[in-house]
């Protein structure tokens, strides 16, 4: 627990406040079959012939593109325990100065064009002006279903399980970057390159379900997480609490963007700890590595074995140039230097 007077830093809440909150607050019923948890997305509930996958989260890094953002960011969670996302609402917090018909309409545009193009139903949600805001906010809340035989959980992972990696790391972070900081960087490099940057959020894009389809067609997943906030090195701490294992991370097989790379240089964040939408990690029996891989390669899709689920004794270790160290832990997303 943080002491009662400690200010709260920006970003997700502390692993040990968290979980105190969780097992302090959080009711469940017989019905729900994967309620919150550290490192769980999404919460499961038996409906009878099937299971819903309820997932909602807030989009509060960026502006531009911020409706397009909030229904991939929570499509992705939807699929990521094999799912098929069907519904969504939004609650749009707009701020005081500067909202007009014109950007409410946009926003409401991006979301419905989003979940036209993805076959979800835009039904519901709650739109206001309110104070105290200086950009929008979008809270999302995406609704899916699974057949009970197809429900993937983090749980499911094994020990000595393999880690791939598909796409490269950070998709998200570069677009981000480059969206924010469009005119810092056009002083600095050329407009193709800033609006290729930006472009990144499109192809290879933010979201996984295309992806999620070709590793569940090809081989034996047993989990899979998408790293959002705080990134590749956060997605795996996430990852290894749920399942209650170890992880084993290899820094030379990481695929890094280079793009990416290179503005996370500019504005001195690390590439582990930064907003990796658009990327999936996937837990799977070894003998399907290969397959999956052949699979992502035939699609022309980067994807890389990374690393492996470890005995919880083990830890969560990140090898670097031969040498054994602590997989690092970012409190807050490295994106937020770039807001300071």
């Amino acid at each position: 627990m943080t002491n009662e007077l400690e200010k709260l830093r920006l970003g997700k809440l502390a692993p040990d406040l968290l979980a105190h909150l969780l097992a302090t607050h959080i009711t469940v019923d017989e019905r729900v079959i994967v309620g919150a948890a550290v490192g769980e997305d999404a919460t499961v509930i038996n409906m009878g012939d099937r299971y819903l996958i309820a997932k909602t989260d807030p989009i509060t890094f960026v502006t531009d593109q911020i409706g397009y953002y909030a229904v991939q960011v929570n499509m992705n969670d939807i699929v990521c325990m094999g799912g098929q996302p069907k519904w969504f609402l939004a609650t749009l917090l707009l701020p005081e100065k500067g909202t007009t018909p014109d950007l409410v309409e946009s926003i409401f545009s991006q979301i419905a064009d989003t979940c036209r193009q993805e076959k979800i139903a835009f039904c519901g949600g709650h739109t206001e002006v309110t104070v105290g805001l200086d950009r929008p906010i979008v809270v999302g809340q995406m609704l899916g279903e699974v057949a009970k035989d197809k429900l993937i959980t983090k749980k499911g992972a094994k020990e000595n399980d393999a880690i791939i990696l598909v796409k490269e790391i950070p998709i998200e972070g570069t677009t981000i970057i480059a969206r924010e900081k469009a005119g810092e960087l056009k002083e600095l490099y050329s407009e193709a390159f800033v609006r290729q940057c930006q472009d990144l959020l499109f192809s290879p894009g933010i979201g996984v379900r295309r992806e999620a389809e070709i590793a569940l067609a090809a081989g034996e997943i047993h989990a899979m997480h998408d790293p959002t906030e705080g990134g590749l090195a956060t997605a795996l701490q996430e990852l290894a609490t749920a399942a209650g294992l170890g992880v084993r991370l290899d820094y030379s097989r990481i695929p890094f963007l280079p793009e990416g790379k290179l503005l996370c240089d500019q504005y001195e964040l690390n590439p582990l700890g930064t907003i990796s939408s658009g990327s999936l990690l996937l837990v799977v029996s070894p003998k399907s590595t290969e397959p999956i891989l052949t699979a992502f390669a035939a699609h022309r899709i980067v994807a890389a074995e990374i690393g492996l689920m470890t005995a919880p004794e083990c830890g969560k270790i990140m090898l670097v140039e031969g040498k054994e160290v602590e997989l690092p832990i970012f409190p807050q997303d490295e994106i937020g230097k770039i807001f300071a």
